[in-house]
């Protein structure tokens, strides 16, 4: 750098120095005191604005919320008010200057009563009202011309499903509304998870959980699953559905003799003349097949689980018959029996209690076999030729009826018969079955007559049965009663779509089943799931119809 611009530099250093002294002279001049003050009162005046502002937005903004949480709790319930213990009617108050109690009574959980809604048949608007107090909750909107307004639900073909008696004829709006709703609950169970006061259900922890074993383990587990119903079915239309057969996985390549669920609702076999012993686990959906049995030297008659759901008995036209073991899924062959020179085992009955089955022998012969051992314990002789079979009293007695007419009463400890006499009006009665309570059972005739009797009665002398009826003009091959014997299935083995739906409690027929969409075939076997939610029909065309009863919720 030269020594003209270093001079250059220095004197612009000193004109800056003189500058800023000049500055401060100026400052503390009443000239530029005034003009601090006045900026400081402008700034003052300014930050006043901006928080009187940002007050108003905020105490806007707290307004719009509470409005929107109210909107929202009137909608969708109290969301916004979370339990303040201590604030409860009664509760005690704590002075500022003394010290917070160490403990307190949570009284905010009520006194223990569960809110979770219970949907009954029988509830009624008033219990509604209860409920709906119950929860804290209002209605949104409510109509005040349902008071006044009254329904007829017998003359709307569809709304008598709400019919709590025969003669309900007109009820009120609000009486109208509570039935839809529990219609509603029964149809949909499923959507209990959209309650937002339903309390989860506490499982109890076990080692039996676990989904290991998948499908087999529905052979190997014989607990029962579902959970019976007592609601009263009314008569006239029954509300039912067609669901998917219940063969679809793999069909039969002859006639169904034989179907049957499983105790625990889950499993269901099909046999026939194919030879083949199928196992279906019955969904509604899928019904995916889980194992099938083939039998080379024995076209099936029919095939039943024991009622302890161990193991499978079947039987065809043969002096033999055979047992398969659902726990170990071993087959055995057993027979001919020892003493007795039989033709066929092919029809027989298996006690409740899982002790004795039953074979119709020739000549009049009833053959009593242990289920444990497999063995012949003894034989019942009755005049004429046997057809039908039936245990009553939990296995400890035994009905059985043939061409002679006569309905016989055995007492299995005895080996002796306790009562015999005519089944009205029969020209030789071809099928049994008792109710499972066994205070009713009905008789099938050759003629497609079904007379069904009052057990007690029957035995006390009276001749006369409860009902007669008429609708099938075939022999009657299969009847059954359902769990709580409010329905009587009975079927003809020659006669399309002959099968009828007994409503037991005023022994009238169904209007409704078939109908006219569903075509059942020559059906040849039937059963109800443990429950009654399903109604399975085997048919000679080699499929299983599967059905749902809307009255019964579970399987």
């Amino acid at each position: 750098m030269s020594l003209i611009s270093q001079n250059t530099l220095q004197k612009r250093r000193l004109e800056k120095g003189e500058a800023d002294d000049g500055n401060h002279e100026g400052m503390g001049s009443p000239v530029a005191m005034d003009a601090e003050v006045g900026k400081e009162a402008k700034l003052k005046n300014h930050n006043k604005e901006r928080k009187k502002r940002a007050k108003v937005l905020e105490a806007q903004q707290v307004k719009e919320d509470k409005e929107m949480r109210q909107l929202e709790s009137s909608l969708f319930g109290v969301l916004y008010a979370p339990p303040e213990f201590g604030t409860e009617v009664g509760a005690a108050v704590v002075a500022p200057d003394q010290d917070t109690p160490l403990f307190f009574t949570d009284r905010s959980a009520g006194d223990g009563v569960d809110d979770v809604p219970i949907y009954e048949e029988d509830l009624g608007h008033e219990d509604e009202e209860d409920e709906v107090s119950n929860k804290g909750r209002k209605p949104v909107w409510v109509d005040e011309e349902e008071e006044k307004t009254d329904v007829d639900i017998l003359r709307v073909a569809r709304l008598r499903k709400l019919r709590k008696k025969d003669d309900d004829h007109l009820i009120s709006g609000k009486e109208y509304e509570a039935r839809l709703r529990v219609q509603h609950a029964k149809l949909n169970p499923f959507t209990v998870w959209a309650d937002m006061d339903r309390k989860a259900p506490r499982h109890a922890a076990s080692d039996s959980d676990s989904d290991e074993g998948g499908v087999d383990d529905i052979l190997r587990n014989n607990d029962e699953l579902v959970v019976k119903g007592t609601a009263k079915l009314l008569p006239g239309m029954l509300e039912f559905s067609r669901l998917v057969d219940a063969d679809i996985q793999e069909r039969s390549k002859g006639p169904i003799n034989s179907v049957q669920f499983h105790r625990n609702g889950q499993l269901m076999l099909a046999a026939g003349l194919d030879k083949h012993l199928r196992f279906f686990q019955i969904d509604g959906k899928r019904n995916p097949k889980i194992q099938s049995i083939f039998i080379e030297d024995c076209p099936v008659h029919k095939a039943s689980f024991l009622p302890d759901g161990s193991e499978v008995i079947l039987s065809g036209r043969r002096k033999f018959f055979y047992s398969f073991d659902l726990v170990n899924a071993a087959v055995s062959k057993i027979g001919p029996l020892t003493g007795r020179e039989e033709k066929s085992l092919e029809s027989f009955e298996i006690s409740p209690d899982s002790k004795t089955i039953a074979f119709v022998g020739r000549d009049g012969y009833i053959l009593l076999v242990s289920s444990r051992t497999k063995q012949l314990i003894g034989t019942l002789k009755m005049n004429g030729t046997v057809r039908s079979l039936a245990f009553a009293d939990g296995g400890n007695q035994l009905l059985s009826s043939g061409g002679d007419g006569h309905v016989y009463h055995w007492d299995l400890g005895t080996r002796k018969c306790i009562h015999k006499a005519m089944d009205d009006g029969s020209l030789g009665c071809l099928s049994l079955c008792t109710s499972p309570d066994s205070s009713l059972f009905a008789t099938g005739s050759s003629s497609g007559i079904v007379n069904v009797y009052k057990r007690d009665d029957f035995l006390g002398g009276k001749r006369r049965p409860l009902k007669v009826i008429e609708n099938l003009t075939t022999g009657i091959g299969e009847m059954k009663f359902n769990h709580d014997a409010q329905i009587l299935a009975i079927c003809s083995k020659k006669e399309t779509n002959g099968m009828r739906l007994v409503h037991v409690p005023s022994l009238t027929v169904f209007q409704n089943w078939p109908g006219a969409r569903f075509n059942l075939h020559y059906p040849r076997c039937l059963d109800f799931s443990p429950s009654s939610g399903f109604l399975s029909v085997g048919h000679a065309g080699g499929k299983v119809l599967l059905y749902k009863l809307h009255h019964y919720e579970n399987a």
